[in-house]
């Protein structure tokens, strides 16, 4: 089964975000094997300088990039990344399970982004939108979308 594995910086603490993720988690149950791995957000003071963001990302990439797996697709979710239909986020996923690759990860970085290592180690760089979203949103939504993929692989409704 193709495991997928959501790296996301802090964690969700409002109980309507954490009730959207796990739904979204109980549906793709079968479809894939899925775990979210949370790590701590850098404390920063509240008016950081671009030294404190830097050295809070870098820190939070040490945390991240040893639980990337050197096998697996790495997607990091950066605003600069390219954006995908859901069609062509269904077919990305199609491709690499057809070509033998056995597990995605996809990490979602925290109130000031990722670090450049992180997306370094990324096969793709990956925008939810042009807009921007906070961090909680970007998890549920990414859920959703990753829902929406393995509808559409299998030939289901819920996609339209």
């Amino acid at each position: 089964m193709f495991e997928i594995n959501l790296v996301c910086v802090g964690t969700l603490h409002e109980g309507y975000w954490q009730q959207a993720c796990a739904e979204y988690v109980k549906r793709l149950t079968g479809r894939c094997r899925l775990t979210v791995t949370e790590i701590a957000e850098q404390r920063l003071p509240s008016a950081p300088s671009p030294a404190q963001i830097a050295a809070g990302l870098d820190a939070e990439a040490s945390k991240i990039l040893p639980l990337l797996e050197r096998s697996a697709f790495c997607a990091a979710l950066c605003v600069e990344g390219g954006q995908l239909s859901s069609q062509l986020l269904a077919q990305r996923l199609s491709e690499l399970m057809v070509h033998g690759t056995s597990s995605a990860s996809f990490v979602i970085g925290g109130s000031f982004g990722l670090s450049q290592r992180v997306k370094q180690r990324a096969d793709l760089l990956l925008s939810m939108s042009d807009m921007t979203f906070p961090h909680q949103l970007a998890r549920v939504m990414l859920c959703e979308q990753l829902y929406r993929a393995f509808t559409i692989l299998g030939g289901e409704k819920y996609h339209k």
